[in-house]
């Protein structure tokens, strides 16, 4: 069964950092571009970050551009998203979602690429 399991969220107080951890279990990521999203309570689902199958290639939502860092190690089938500067925000329900692609196309931005999604993790922001 082909599943991503997102992890690491919790609660942290304005300015702190998380890292958030997107492993895949059933399939390889060898060949997958990776896109964190994210929801926030009354809003639409919102592509935050990218990184292509190789991991050479990353980009990111202005809203998080400069925060916010998307790695992968393929080697643990795991993909991250170290999170500083964490602003209130940012609070949602982070998922991360995979495609067969090289590359981070604009269009992978869009929740509607992706048929299947995890659980997801929570991110509050709060003092």
């Amino acid at each position: 069964q082909l599943q991503l399991v997102e992890s690491g969220g919790g609660l942290v107080q304005p300015g702190g950092s998380l890292r958030l951890s997107c492993a895949a279990s059933g399939f390889t990521l060898d060949y997958y571009a990776i896109v964190w999203f994210r929801q926030a309570p009354g809003k639409e689902r919102e592509g935050v970050s990218c990184t292509s199958s190789s991991g050479r290639t990353t980009n990111y939502a202005d809203s998080v551009k400069g925060r916010f860092t998307i790695s992968r190690d393929n080697a643990k089938n795991t993909v991250y998203l170290q999170m500083n500067s964490l602003k209130p925000e940012d609070t949602a329900v982070y998922y991360c979602a995979a495609i067969i692609a090289t590359m981070c196309d604009p269009s992978l931005y869009e929740a509607a690429t992706f048929a299947s999604w995890g659980q997801g993790t929570q991110v509050t922001v709060s003092s």
